[in-house]
């Protein structure tokens, strides 16, 4: 079992591994940059909201 994990361990790395990784990477890269600017987006939204209209009642609740 050892002789056969140092096998797979010590051989040089495959290209179609490098090449995967890679665009794991890459995607992983663009997958944050979306978290930030959906981050900011909610932010502006967020700062946009009059929490005031949000608490008055417009019409009477019971009719």
């Amino acid at each position: 079992m050892a002789k056969a994990l140092y096998g797979h361990v010590g051989g040089a790395p495959d290209r179609r591994m490098l090449d995967e990784v890679t665009k794991l990477r890459a995607r992983v890269r663009e997958l944050e940059f979306e978290v930030l600017r959906l981050r900011a987006e909610n932010d502006r939204l967020v700062a946009s909201v009059d929490t005031d209209s949000l608490l008055r009642i417009e019409e009477p609740a019971l009719a």
